[in-house]
């Protein structure tokens, strides 16, 4: 299965496991389930982790922007683990980070507990979010 969810209830963290090439389905279908995290917890934390990511499938729909608009003011902040050097810019592009309110922060593939320290803790390299 190219992605799997799951929330970690005891820290409101949404985590979104995505392998292979991700497609606009698999896509709309965690915004559902966030979606769902948010009405069953309040604000969420986003984790995903990109295992052996192959990119997005090309079809219509991904410039929809509707899940962000709709759902950024409930969602603290969004960490994203994979290959720096192939899909960090990438992910920011997909991600439109900076243009949303909602911290964005990629950390590489043996940073996971980096990662979840800066979503619980707020710390990344000494900054404070």
């Amino acid at each position: 299965m190219p992605i799997e969810f799951g929330l970690e209830e005891a820290s409101n963290i949404f985590l979104i496991n995505v392998s292979k090439k991700l497609s606009i389905a698999e896509l709309r279908q965690a915004q559902g389930n966030c979606e769902s995290a948010i009405k069953a917890v309040g604000n969420i934390k986003i984790l995903v982790v990109l295992s052996d990511f192959q990119g997005w499938e090309k079809a219509q729909g991904w410039e929809d922007i509707s899940f962000a608009e709709k759902n950024d003011a409930y969602i603290d902040k969004i960490a994203i683990i994979g290959d720096k050097e192939r899909w960090e810019d990438l992910i920011h592009a997909f991600t439109t980070k900076g243009l949303r309110p909602v911290p964005i922060e990629f950390f590489g593939e043996t940073e996971i507990s980096a990662a979840r320290g800066w979503l619980v803790d707020g710390d990344k390299d000494g900054t404070k979010y």
